[in-house]
């Protein structure tokens, strides 16, 4: 334990998470993806089950400000959704509007994911990277995550961000207590 009583940082930078199951829901944002051929979504949810976790709902909505915040707002009502992760729509090309449908929800923003997501998919994409707007933030005790649409960039994201510190904030919002 460091000082205050939290966990120190574990060898690899995160903290020790607890063992957590979160309920886990899946948004979709494509004019063109569907549940026949959503590679992206298709990987959040193999690698969240490969975690313990519980993928409880998936969704696809079209590119519309409107759609994509009422399907998000839907998956965050539920009550056994801890995590809402969304693909999609996180770019700068025109139809990209989930930033714009989704971060006013955030209560607070945490903006040491996206940044984190941009520092690391560099590797993957050059500098091109900074035309990203991943982005995460709690909407009540809820974590919403939006990611690109690309299947490496979701695989970078949950390997290396959000598998690692799922479990950890979870507990920081109390979302532990009813789970096994």
């Amino acid at each position: 334990m460091s000082r205050g009583g939290r966990p120190a940082p574990s060898p690899g930078g995160s903290h020790a998470s607890p063992r957590v199951s979160a309920g886990c829901a899946i948004l979709t944002v494509s004019d063109t993806r569907g549940a026949s051929d959503d590679g992206s979504g298709d990987r959040a949810e193999a690698l969240l089950a490969a975690a313990g976790h519980r993928v409880v709902a998936r969704k696809w909505v079209k590119d519309e400000r409107a759609a994509i915040r009422r399907a998000a707002q839907g998956l965050l009502r539920r009550r056994d959704v801890d995590v809402v992760v969304v693909t999609g729509g996180t770019g700068v090309a025109p139809r990209d509007v989930t930033p714009e449908a989704l971060e006013p929800l955030y209560g607070r923003a945490l903006p040491g994911f996206g940044e984190r997501f941009r520092a690391r998919s560099e590797a993957q994409v050059g500098t091109a990277a900074w035309l990203s707007r991943a982005s995460a933030g709690l909407v009540r005790s809820r974590l919403l995550v939006l990611l690109p649409g690309s299947t490496r960039a979701v695989e970078l994201a949950l390997t290396e961000l959000l598998l690692p510190e799922l479990g950890h904030v979870l507990g920081l919002l109390g979302r532990t207590s009813h789970r096994g």
